[in-house]
């Protein structure tokens, strides 16, 4: 009943494309929106402590559009497309049928309280049904309210990120661990989550990134 009435408003209110503005498909991101955002080359991005790093897209344009509007504007209708663009991504690269737990990348309590929500819990719930993995909310847990990243080098990212990730091993499901986060630029929030994993013996690491902040072939510093 929830979902006809929701489907009847949006038929009524004609929701429009959150890119373009058009309402002829009644979405927040319109096919030939979505279409427009370019994949990165199939492959691994870099690697971290051993661990494999993937990221699905460059930070630019609609999927930047994207990314913020669902991060910052409380556009959450948009996890969708962006679990789907990553979605879309990882079956290519997959080799064999592993399971994963898939952990979003937490964000400090009082931050997600004020905010009202954390927008990559909302993304994995959504690549989560798509994928039949198994969504992890209790693994990694963020203690330490760390400041925003996007000015700081490698170096101080480290130093900001350093013991603000605590893990609870009872909260282990089965499979491989795999971390979802919507930007990897240094590589630091994953390298510190691996650093805390690792401690607690825990292996089989994989980290995937709606985007990067850099073009095929440029160096990750």
């Amino acid at each position: 009943m929830k979902k006809f009435l929701t489907n009847l408003l949006d038929w009524i209110y004609k929701k429009k494309c959150y890119f373009c503005g058009s309402s002829k498909e009644c979405v927040k991101m319109c096919s030939n929106c979505y279409d427009e955002m370019d994949y990165l080359q199939i492959g691994k991005d870099r690697e971290i402590l051993g661990a494999n790093v993937y990221c699905a897209g460059v930070y630019s344009q609609n999927l930047q559009k994207l990314i913020r509007g669902l991060k910052y504007h409380n556009q959450k209708d948009l996890a969708y497309f962006q679990a789907k663009f990553m979605y879309e991504y990882w079956q290519k690269i997959l080799t064999k049928k592993d399971f994963y737990q898939v952990v979003p990348i937490p964000l400090f309590k009082a931050r997600e309280k004020s905010r009202k929500y954390n927008h990559m819990t909302l993304v994995c719930e959504e690549f989560c049904k798509l994928t039949g993995y198994e969504m992890n909310l209790g693994l990694v847990e963020r203690i330490k309210d760390t400041k925003p990243q996007y000015k700081l080098n490698k170096s101080q990212r480290m130093d900001n990120l350093e013991n603000a990730f605590k893990i609870n091993k009872h909260k282990l499901l089965n499979g491989k661990i795999l971390l979802l986060d919507d930007i990897c630029t240094t590589g630091a929030t994953f390298e510190n989550i691996i650093i805390e994993l690792t401690k607690n013996g825990l292996s089989e690491i994989t980290c995937f990134a709606t985007t990067t902040t850099f073009s095929d072939g440029e160096a990750r510093l």
